[in-house]
């Protein structure tokens, strides 16, 4: 969407929001996290964007304000696509057992096959 490997999800998560249905266990990082790293690297405020996708009937609009607003470079999109999708595999044993804690969390923690937050999110909502 726009290029950003990232915004569909965001997008579907702020309709959640703002239709009052996001599920409780997303509500303390909205923004934050996976959300906060889209709007840093899109350089894009987290309120404006809430109203864009508020105003807005569909994804396509979304998008065209995305690329009016957020014009990234492909190695500024690709960049931030890597980091998303490797998030948890860099040799940092904070993240590693902040992974490994959610993992637990979830009844997953025997699943090897997890190796980053993107593989857990995938498990975690039974798509992986």
């Amino acid at each position: 969407m726009a290029g950003w490997a990232y915004l569909p999800r965001f997008v579907d998560k702020v309709r959640l929001h703002l239709a009052g249905k996001l599920a409780p266990e997303y509500q303390p990082n909205f923004c934050k996290g996976f959300d906060g790293a889209w709007l840093k690297a899109a350089g894009v405020d987290a309120e404006a964007f809430i109203e864009v996708v508020r105003n807005s009937i569909t994804d396509g609009e979304v998008a065209d304000w995305v690329s009016r607003n957020a014009a990234k470079s492909e190695a500024e999109k690709t960049a931030h696509r890597e980091a998303l999708l490797n998030h948890g595999k860099q040799d940092d044993p904070e993240l590693r057992a902040r992974l490994q804690m959610r993992k637990e969390e979830s009844g997953l923690g025997h699943r090897d096959d997890i190796q980053t937050f993107v593989d857990y999110i995938d498990a975690d909502e039974k798509r992986l």
